[in-house]
């Protein structure tokens, strides 16, 4: 077999990143890299070809899950355009939904990396990643009269963990619309 293309190896890499940050949000940053090259439909031994460790594939894969989730949410910024009220709720909305807490896979790594990046040495591109995302995205949740997105994203964390944890039982819709509810209700 001949060498892979400088454009094909790009796109190789590129494919292998995608699949890894969706199966690490899926199964955590355990998945084996045998498993990560099968579901990229590539060789285990093309690994190597493009990534120094599997930690350093783990970074990558953090960053491009964070940088979808900012784009998410910048798209749904621009789709409320100066309502600041009505962008929030939607997001609210969105990450409290039944379609969220089943789709891990591509839904926000904040919630599917939490007990993997505490793990994770301080000094590592993926611990830095994840924690200045957790930063971004509290800030996205403050309000005009309410600086507080820290306590906003632990509610919305905590009630979409939970409400996996607890998925099949009543339960677990009642913590997402409780919460919603209580995020998005006047007082």
């Amino acid at each position: 077999m001949g060498r892979v293309s400088q454009a094909q190896a790009r796109e190789n890499r590129r494919r292998v990143v995608e699949t890894a940050s969706r199966l690490f949000r899926e199964q955590g940053t355990h998945v084996s890299v045998a498993d990560l090259m099968k579901a990229s439909g590539l060789t285990h031994g093309g690994f190597y070809k493009q990534f120094a460790s599997k930690e350093a594939l783990v970074d990558e894969a953090t960053a491009h899950a964070f940088g979808e989730l900012a784009r998410l949410q910048q798209d749904g910024l621009a789709q409320y355009a100066g309502q600041p009220a009505a962008a929030q709720r939607a997001l609210i909305d969105a990450y409290l939904s039944v379609e969220h807490r089943d789709n891990m896979a591509d839904g926000c790594p904040v919630a599917a990396l939490v007990t993997d990046m505490a793990r994770v040495p301080g000094d590592r591109e993926a611990h830095r990643v994840y924690t200045e995302g957790v930063g971004r995205f509290a800030d996205r949740l403050a309000t005009e009269d309410d600086e507080d997105g820290i306590t906003r994203l632990c509610a919305l964390l905590g009630a979409l963990v939970l409400a996996r944890a607890t998925k099949g039982s009543p339960l677990s819709e009642d913590i997402l619309t409780t919460v919603r509810t209580a995020l998005t209700e006047p007082r």
